[in-house]
């Protein structure tokens, strides 16, 4: 791609992407969203804290966003891949892991001795020349250390100031810039100070920059760990294929694999893209797109998904998705996109946070003020105390991180259970339902009926009916219609053409077969039609109090009989209800099918109410109808005939494939097929959300109590004021701790109760 291609590249329906350098704390986020939202044509933008990265939604090209995050004082660069740019983040994250701990050592191996020194001796005053002399080559050294350790904080708060901004590098900027130049002004001129404020601070400055180094370090080792999900899913995917070229099997790169390739794949190798099997049958390891352990059988016209693991035969097949088709590609871009959007509860403190900086600046000059008017001797010493602690404490770096992080392990943890969480908002409500509505066919039932029974009436044998009814229904895509057509053929009946075919949507079918007019339908369809049903009524009452689903056949006018069919619950279906309903979740299953097969169904499996013979037109207005009564509604279904539910619904679960993960209807995509994974994604999103809330909770207490304290006012009641330097060991580490505890997440066991 050249330079002039690149800098018009347009944002369409695909999101941007950028990599943000000089990112430090929610104040950066609010004005890097700012600016790009300044930007023509930008629709929305959410910058993540938690892994420096900007996601943009508009139309603007790629060189005017780049830009417009330098003149906020940040520097961005495009994310060309989520691969390339992960394994780019780290080792830059390495690198500046090291380079921080290296800055740490320096900076305390000042700091750590000038503490101890006044501890042990107590003489930190500027009592006579020789004082001065000594304690001006610490004064040099500690402007050394500040130079070499904090010259990032310093340079951050410059370029907020040139931008009429505040941030968390302004903070400690000013608060240990206030303390050396403070502590220098009395080295040089102890006389225009009260003899009994001429202490130095030359320690806070070390030991602040050394301790905030300290901080940022350990939160760099522990973000790391929350993009563990998206290592694992990129770390899937083979770096070589075996492609067949002139009946020669070639070793290639990944990325040379091209849409037609034929590939060989043996046992215990990964399979390297997406395809269809063209020779050979074996059992593929599915684990990493469903989470289910058991592995899948494969034959000739079976599709394939890149980085599941083949394991029992050797199969040759066509490549159908390469790059970014794939479906790991795709479920890599969606973790992604997901990570980095912002619950509601996120915004919120986004909000906060923006305008908490210049707030503490605030306070800080009304606790000088004050501690200057109405403190005790030495007033400039316990002024400067008191201000530069509040300064150092007040970083809402914990507030910034509180959300992101929590949202980044939550989703990758998601994915990990073969859950696809589409966005942050999807994240927060999941942990809010009250109803679960589930489609039968394909949710609850495994999606595969069979016929179970044909009853034939009016001369017509079992043979001419299932022939009959198989040749109209061979037309048809419902499921219903697919099994009639398979147990024809499993009969080896020939099936014959059909004219004028005719599908009513939620009734039946008819057409013209061999001459004779034939109707397949329920109830209802065959009363329109004017077919008289009596004698056929109490056979299909006993195969729907049996489960099965009875369609009534009509041949020129006349009831012809009855075929039956049954489509199996799922195994585990029936222990995932039971385990909503523990978690007070009430189940309601809704359904086109007649009532009694509907109610049969849901007695089994222990659904609390049924909605029976619903259009799928209609389908929508009862998640409508449930939204109205106050409930919080999660729809399952299969993303295709229940598109509008799964729109209306607060939270729609589409039941994947494992291969069609860009559902557009769903909030969330289980990649098996099990109703597991319905609780499983409440389980995640409930825990998720807790953890979002305590860690704003111990963010909002740190800074709401912390401030406090530094401003000193506990000195009047029990004479202590907080020392600058723990302020500054207590700010580092309450973004670790934000972080460790987003962390925990990763460690929860998820599964059945």
């Amino acid at each position: 791609m050249s330079a002039d291609m690149h800098s018009d590249k347009k944002i369409n329906a695909e999101q941007i992407q950028l990599a943000l350098e000089g990112v430090s704390c929610a104040g950066c986020v609010s004005r890097i969203e700012k600016a790009l939202q300044a930007v023509d044509g930008i629709e929305s933008v959410a910058v993540n804290l938690a892994d420096r990265t900007a996601q943009v939604d508009g139309t603007a090209n790629v060189e005017t966003l780049i830009q417009s995050v330098k003149d906020a004082g940040y520097g961005a660069s495009e994310i060309q891949s989520v691969e390339q740019h992960q394994e780019e983040a780290e080792e830059l994250e390495k690198k500046h892991y090291k380079t921080l701990l290296r800055k740490c050592f320096l900076a305390l191996s000042l700091g750590i001795p000038l503490i101890l020194w006044g501890l042990i001796t107590g003489d930190m005053a500027i009592a006579s020349v020789k004082a001065q002399v000594a304690w001006g080559v610490i004064g040099m050294l500690t402007l050394a250390v500040m130079v070499i350790s904090g010259r990032h904080f310093y340079i951050g708060a410059w370029k907020s100031f040139l931008n009429h901004s505040a941030n968390m590098d302004s903070l400690i900027g000013i608060g240990t810039g206030v303390a050396w130049i403070y502590s220098m002004v009395v080295v040089l001129f102890p006389f225009i100070v009260p003899e009994e404020a001429r202490a130095v601070y030359f320690e806070a400055s070390a030991m602040i920059v050394g301790l905030v180094n300290l901080g940022l370090a350990l939160e760099v080792r522990a973000r790391g760990k929350t993009s563990q999900a998206i290592k694992k899913l990129i770390g899937l995917q083979p770096k070589t294929a075996k492609v067949v070229r002139d009946d020669k099997e070639i070793d290639v790169l990944i990325d040379a694999v091209q849409v037609g390739d034929i590939i060989r794949v043996r046992p215990g190798e990964k399979v390297p893209v997406d395809g269809e099997i063209i020779e050979g049958a074996t059992s593929v390891d599915e684990s990493m797109l469903t989470g289910e352990p058991m592995p899948v059988q494969k034959q000739v016209g079976d599709e394939v998904v890149g980085a599941t693991i083949n394991q029992t035969g050797t199969v040759l097949y066509r490549a159908t998705r390469v790059g970014a088709e794939t479906a790991l590609a795709q479920i890599i871009q969606m973790v992604k996109q997901a990570q980095n959007s912002k619950p509601s509860i996120g915004r919120l403190a986004d909000k906060i946070a923006s305008v908490f900086v210049p707030t503490v600046l605030l306070i800080a000059v009304v606790t000088a003020l004050v501690w200057f008017n109405l403190g005790p001797e030495p007033r400039i010493a316990f002024m400067l105390t008191a201000a530069t602690t509040v300064l150092i404490i007040a970083c809402p770096c914990a507030l910034g991180l509180a959300t992101p992080m929590s949202v980044m392990v939550g989703v990758g943890k998601a994915a990990e259970n073969g859950i696809l969480i589409r966005n942050g908002e999807a994240l927060q409500k999941s942990s809010h339902i009250t109803t679960v509505v589930l489609d039968k066919t394909g949710t609850i039932t495994v999606g595969r009926p069979e016929v179970t029974s044909i009853v034939a009436v009016n001369g017509l044998d079992e043979g001419q009916l299932l022939r009959l009814s198989a040749s109209l229904e061979h037309s048809s895509e419902h499921p219903l219609a697919q099994a009639i057509v398979k147990s024809a053929m499993n009969r080896d009946i020939k099936l014959s053409k059909v004219k004028l075919f005719k599908a009513i949507a939620g009734h039946g079918v008819q057409g013209q077969v061999d001459g004779h007019y034939v109707l397949i339908g329920n109830e209802k369809f065959m009363q329109d039609n004017s077919i008289d049903i009596d004698d056929l009524v109490s056979v299909a009452q006993k195969a729907a109090e049996q489960a099965q689903t009875p369609m009534y056949v009509a041949i020129d006018k006349l009831a012809a009989g009855i075929v039956a069919v049954s489509d199996p619950i799922k195994e585990d279906s029936k222990d995932a209800i039971s385990r909503l309903k523990k978690d007070g979740i009430r189940v309601i299953m809704l359904t086109g099918d007649n009532r009694m097969t509907a109610e049969a169904i849901a007695k089994q499996v222990g659904v609390d109410s049924v909605f029976a013979q619903v259009l799928p037109e209609h389908k929508s207005a009862k998640v409508v109808e449930l939204q109205k009564q106050g409930e919080c509604v999660g729809m399952v279904g299969d993303g295709i005939n229940d598109a509008p539910a799964l729109a209306q619904a607060d939270v729609g679960f589409a039941i994947g494939t494992g291969t069609d993960v860009a559902m557009e209807s769903a909030d969330v995509t289980l990649m098996r097929g099990s109703l597991q994974s319905v609780p499983d994604a409440i389980e995640i999103s409930r825990l998720t959300l807790r953890n979002i809330k305590q860690n704003l909770f111990g963010a909002f207490v740190y800074n709401t109590l912390g401030i406090p304290i530094a401003a000193g006012v506990l000195y009047p009641f029990i004479g202590v004021l907080l020392n600058p330097v723990i302020a500054g060991a207590a700010m580092a580490f309450s973004s670790v701790t934000v972080v460790s505890n987003a962390n925990r997440l990763r460690l929860i066991k998820i599964g059945r109760k």
